[in-house]
Parts: structure tokens; C-alpha cells; sequence
């Protein structure tokens, strides 16, 4: 173990979703520190794969607004783990339906990340759709009423990665780890 340990937290902030606790560490030396934390649920994110008769890979993705950015963001379809005890992929089978309206057959998981360990405790489960079929979306608030959903080849979607034109980190990931997958052979359209 590394030697260190939180000693005491007190929550600051309790929002909807997430709360910002102070927390009290100690350090292998003895050294108390203090840390400001955001304590989060935890979210997904899917990377949902179709496959045209020849078999060419694309991909569903969200142009969505931000408001913390101020700007509207490309991104893989995804959402907060806002319902206690939701298993992360019975989230991510609702967020998939509900913002681009599509239902896989196969949800295999791609990996976890944690996109902001210097600050929160978040976690992301990444998950990769395939077999999808059309179902009714439902659109959560503003943002997604407003959303774009974008269906790209997966090659380019890989490139706006390269560019920098997707710069969410959960897409970043998905859409790498998807796209290696199905260079190694891992997936058959």
C-alpha cells in the first residue's frame, strides 16, 4: 500500500448529481493535507458499431452542448449512472435507447476510465454496441432535445480522434479501443 490515508471529509456541496467534499489526508511521513473532491456516481459510455452488407464499420455518435465549455461537443452516446444501484449496463442499454434510439444485441464491455482521478472519484464504464436495432429514443433536457446524432464511418471517426476534433476523453477511448478491436479480428460484421 502506498501509506496513505484519508483521515476525515466533510461534503461542501451536495448538487443534484455530484457533491464536493474537503477531505483530510495523511501521508506515509505523518504530513495532514487537505483535498478538495468531487464525489461523483459515475457514468457510461457506449460505442455503438453498425456494419453495412460489406461489411465496413460505422459509428452513432452525439454533437451535443456542453454548458461547462460552453461549445457543443462529438461524442460517443453516454450518461450519468443516476439511478441507485443500476447495474453500469443497464445504464448504458438506457442511454443508448434513450439519445440515439438504438438497442444492441451484444454490449460487451471496452474498459473503465477514470477521466479526472487529480479531482473526482468518477468513474466511466465504456461499453461496445453491436447487432443495434431502431427503438424509440427519449430525450433527457435541453441538451439532448437539441443534440445532433452523426452516423460516420468508424475510420473517420478515428481521424477526428487523430485531428483533434473529438476531444472527450470517454469517445477518445471508446472509439481507439473499438477500432483495435476490429483490426485484431476481435469483431465480424
Amino acid at each position: 500500500m502506498s501509506g496513505f490515508r484519508r483521515v476525515g471529509e466533510r461534503t461542501v456541496h451536495q448538487g443534484h448529481i455530484w457533491s464536493v467534499a474537503v477531505s483530510n489526508f495523511e501521508a506515509p511521513d505523518g504530513t495532514v493535507f487537505v483535498r478538495d473532491i468531487v464525489r461523483s456516481p459515475g457514468a457510461v459510455g457506449v460505442v455503438p458499431l453498425l456494419f453495412d452488407p460489406e461489411g465496413v464499420a460505422s459509428v452513432v455518435l452525439v454533437e451535443q452542448y456542453r454548458p461547462a465549455l460552453e461549445r457543443e461537443v462529438l461524442e460517443i452516446p453516454a450518461g450519468m449512472r443516476d439511478v441507485a444501484g443500476e447495474p453500469p449496463e443497464t445504464t448504458a442499454i438506457r442511454e443508448l435507447a434513450e439519445e440515439v434510439g438504438l438497442r444492441a444485441q451484444t454490449l460487451d464491455p471496452l474498459t473503465v476510465i477514470v477521466p479526472s482521478p487529480g479531482m473526482s472519484d468518477a468513474t466511466t464504464h465504456l461499453y461496445l454496441a453491436t447487432g443495434c436495432e431502431a427503438v424509440a429514443d427519449s430525450r433527457q433536457g435541453p441538451e439532448e432535445e437539441a443534440m445532433r446524432v452523426l452516423h460516420l464511418p468508424l475510420s473517420e471517426a478515428v481521424d477526428l480522434v487523430r485531428d483533434g476534433t473529438i476531444v472527450d476523453a470517454k469517445s477518445v477511448v471508446g472509439l481507439l479501443l473499438a477500432a483495435e478491436r476490429l483490426r485484431h479480428g476481435d469483431l465480424i460484421g
